[in-house]
């Protein structure tokens, strides 16, 4: 692909766009962004916050530990430290470098506080509305669709900053839609890498640092750490001991942060760390893991924009095949088995529902995984899934295009009855 063409720039914009440090589920990170946004406007503490809330922001929030908060869960206790130790310049680093002494604030800040909670009936998936106050002065900060959009803030009755709410959620974005896996293979295998290097070497460092901290330190229910004691140390089970590791320790209060890869931690742990591992055992250089990467995140990339970003449908499950794709390349370096690879690991976890962040969804992500691996088996096994097989159809982006509308049309009711279980209506 030529360097000075609209899809190359395209691309690594999109790159540095969506690889980018998080600390914490991204979700509850919003909510704390959105809340050190209100608390910044208002200019002191409030004291009285609501939180509304589209179902799945509550969703991911409710069962995940926000970080800083002494093990604290749920969205009260995200919005009380992004008020009391947030940067609200930081994005979703905003309580990434929280003082001690702010921290020390939270219990007495909660205890003291009116923080309630609402369901937000919204259209948008992703909608969150924070209103803090003191006294008569009161702050309204509303985010919409992606993490950071902050669409509309309010002092009192003056509105401050209103955007039209839209699907593209803003006109400096770059253009998904000319993603194709074809594409894709094209400026993996031909990009200059020192328009993407600064972006990579940052997700192997920080993914492979809270990977490590997972597999070293007690969080969640260790899947990490079990894979590892109940099916040995092959590269296959490394692959995903890394990954839900990393995982474990993300959703379970670990303070570091992860690159992440379509707005979640998750899925881009699930897609680097096993092409990682899997580059270390082939003794892959620099430059091969690299282009693995490229690779592996804009397949997954290209997977969730069909799709959204949240969704019933569980997000490793498109991570998983990314990585399966990186995979595939650095033992063959061939883009048969790189397409073959992700149809056959669409096709065997696209069952895997999202039901909120929390302890199993590092199991999650090892299904993922495993199916992104056996998808390359089958492949140079001489076996794979053809047009007709379920959702498989003839054509890697036609399977794509089935699993995009599964996840965004086919599965909004169970969606919806997770969230009513999730909240207990």
């Amino acid at each position: 692909m030529e360097k000075n063409c609209p899809t190359y720039r395209n691309y690594v914009e999109i790159l540095r766009r969506e690889l980018v440090p998080a600390m914490g589920c991204t979700e509850p990170i919003a909510i704390a962004y959105c809340a050190a946004k209100a608390r910044a406007v208002l200019g002191c503490l409030p004291d009285k916050v609501t939180i509304a809330a589209s179902g799945n922001i509550i969703k991911n929030v409710k069962s995940v530990i926000v970080p800083n908060t002494g093990g604290r869960k749920g969205i009260e206790a995200a919005a009380a430290i992004g008020i009391v130790a947030g940067d609200e310049e930081a994005g979703l680093e905003v309580i990434a470098h929280a003082k001690d002494e702010d921290k020390a604030k939270l219990a007495d800040y909660m205890k003291q506080t009116e923080l309630r909670v609402e369901f937000a009936e919204s259209d948008h998936v992703l909608d969150i509305i924070v209103t803090a106050s003191k006294g008569a002065d009161k702050v309204e900060v509303q985010v919409v669709n992606e993490h950071t959009n902050i669409v509309k803030i309010t002092h009192n009755d003056q509105v401050l900053l209103e955007k039209e709410i839209v699907n593209t959620v803003d006109t400096g974005k770059p253009d998904y839609e000319c993603l194709t896996i074809e594409n894709i293979y094209d400026f993996a295998m031909s990009c200059d890498l020192t328009d993407v290097q600064e972006i990579l070497d940052r997700q192997i460092a920080y993914n492979t640092a809270i990977a490590e901290e997972g597999l070293k330190n007690n969080y969640g229910a260790n899947i990490g750490k079990t894979l590892l004691k109940a099916y040995g140390s092959s590269v296959h089970i490394r692959a995903r001991a890394k990954a839900a590791a990393g995982s474990d320790a993300r959703m379970n209060g670990c303070e570091l942060p992860v690159v992440i890869n379509s707005g979640s931690g998750n899925q881009g742990m699930t897609v680097s760390l096993p092409v990682i591992e899997y580059a270390k055992e082939l003794g892959a250089d620099k430059e091969k893991l690299y282009r693995a990467l490229v690779l592996a995140n804009l397949v997954t990339l290209h997977e969730k924009e069909g799709i959204g970003r949240l969704s019933a449908y569980c997000g490793a499950v498109s991570a998983g095949a990314g990585a399966g794709a990186g995979i595939a390349w650095l033992y063959s370096g061939d883009y048969k088995s790189v397409i073959h690879t992700i149809v056959n690991a669409l096709a065997i976890t696209s069952g895997i529902v999202c039901d909120g962040a929390k302890a199993s969804c590092a199991a999650k992500i090892s299904a993922a995984v495993d199916a992104g691996i056996l998808g390359f088996e089958m492949y140079r096994n001489g076996q794979q899934f053809y047009g007709g097989d379920g959702l498989v159809e003839k054509g890697v982006e036609n399977t794509i295009r089935n699993i995009s509308r599964l996840g965004r049309i086919g599965m909004k009711e169970t969606d919806k009855e997770i969230i009513s279980m999730m909240i207990g209506k």
